[in-house]
C-alpha cells in the first residue's frame, strides 16, 4: 500500500469515529488566509474549558472569576503548535532571549456579531492580527480573527480596523484569565505588542512548521504501521 492509499484510508476511518480536535482536522488549504479554528469557549461560559490532549474531548480547566468572562468566542487553530519557531519569532521580536513556546497550539479569538451559543464546534476565520503575549519566559500568542461571510466584521483586514472597546476587553481578559480563584499564586504575563496582519499569519505558519516538526514522525511511524498491517 502506497502512502496516498493510506491517507486514503485514513480519510475513510473518519466517516466511522470522530477525528482529534488537535491532529485530525485539517487547518485547510488557504492557510494562513483563511484558517479553521475549533471554539473550546464561549462568552458566558463561567468555566474555563480546554481541549484534553490525550482524548481529544473538552474538559474543564477551571471556574472563572466574574471579572474576567472571556469576551469572544475562544480556541485554538489545529494542527499548529507553539514551539521553536514560535518561540525565536517573539525572541527576535521583542529583543529577550531563551524565550521558549508554550507546547500548545496557536490560541485564538473570533470577532463575530452572531451569538455563538456553546463551544465544541469548528469554523472559518480570517486572521486580522494579534497579541503578543508572554507567560514567564514562554510565548503564548494570541491571534485576533474574523469569522469568515460575518456580516458586521467579515470585511476587515488588519486589527487597526477592530473596534477598540474590543481590544482593550481582550487585553484586559488575557491579562487576567489565568488568576485562579481563591489563589495567591502570581503569574509573570504581559502583552508586549498588538501586531497586524502580516505578523498574525507569520505567527500562524511557525505554528504550523512547529507542529510539523514535532508530530511528523509519529505520522511516518503510524503510515509504516498501517502499511505493514495492511499488505
Amino acid at each position: 500500500m502506497d502512502r496516498d492509499q493510506i491517507r486514503r484510508f485514513l480519510r475513510l476511518t473518519k466517516l466511522f469515529s470522530k477525528p482529534h480536535p488537535w491532529h485530525g482536522i485539517d487547518i485547510g488549504d488557504q492557510s494562513p488566509d483563511v484558517i479553521k479554528v475549533f471554539i473550546e469557549l464561549v462568552p458566558g461560559d463561567t468555566m474555563k474549558y480546554e481541549l484534553d490532549k490525550e482524548s481529544g474531548f473538552l474538559k474543564v480547566d477551571r471556574p472563572q472569576r466574574f471579572s474576567n468572562i472571556c469576551p469572544l468566542p475562544y480556541g485554538f487553530v489545529p494542527q499548529t503548535l507553539c514551539a521553536e519557531s514560535v518561540g525565536e519569532y517573539c525572541s527576535t521580536k521583542t529583543g529577550r532571549e531563551h524565550i521558549g513556546g508554550d507546547q500548545d497550539p496557536l490560541d485564538i479569538c473570533v470577532i463575530t456579531e452572531r451569538n455563538i451559543p456553546h463551544g465544541n464546534l469548528i469554523l472559518d476565520a480570517i486572521p486580522v492580527g494579534g497579541f503578543r503575549l508572554i507567560d514567564g519566559d514562554e510565548a503564548d500568542d494570541k491571534i485576533i480573527a474574523v469569522m469568515k461571510g460575518d456580516a458586521s466584521f467579515g470585511e476587515m483586514t488588519d486589527i487597526q480596523e477592530v473596534p477598540k472597546h474590543i481590544i482593550e476587553r481582550l487585553s484586559h481578559y488575557f491579562l487576567t484569565y489565568k488568576e485562579r480563584p481563591f489563589s495567591d499564586e502570581e503569574r509573570e504575563i504581559e502583552i508586549t505588542h498588538i501586531y497586524g496582519q502580516k505578523e498574525a499569519k507569520e505567527v500562524v505558519n511557525r505554528s504550523i512548521e512547529d507542529y510539523n516538526t514535532h508530530f511528523d514522525m509519529d505520522k511516518k511511524d503510524l503510515f509504516e504501521m498501517i502499511g505493514s498491517g495492511l499488505e
